[in-house]
């Protein structure tokens, strides 16, 4: 996780629990949304006048936030379900 201080997680709490709010549950529509909050958001971060550096850090951030995803919730989940219907090589 992108870990910060302490201090620092309160001030985004109430904006990141409205905005979980308002995803619909839908399978099908989910993505859609969350694709548009994500991007929005690193466009009113970044703002229109990037530089190659800028795109750099946001591919950078982006990939690090994918690899932390699957390292803290989908390898686990994996595990468990290694566990219960056995492994590739289990017959």
């Amino acid at each position: 996780m992108p870990y910060i201080a302490r201090k620092d997680r309160a001030q985004y709490q109430k904006a990141i629990d409205e905005l979980a709010r308002l995803v619909p549950p839908d399978r099908m529509a989910r993505p859609g949304h969350m694709n548009y909050i994500i991007s929005l958001l690193i466009q009113r971060v970044y703002g229109n006048s990037m530089r190659y550096a800028d795109h750099n850090e946001v591919v950078g951030l982006l990939n690090c936030v994918q690899q932390e995803f699957y390292r803290r919730f989908t390898a686990p989940y994996e595990d468990v379900k290694i566990e219960q219907e056995g492994d590739l090589t289990e017959l």
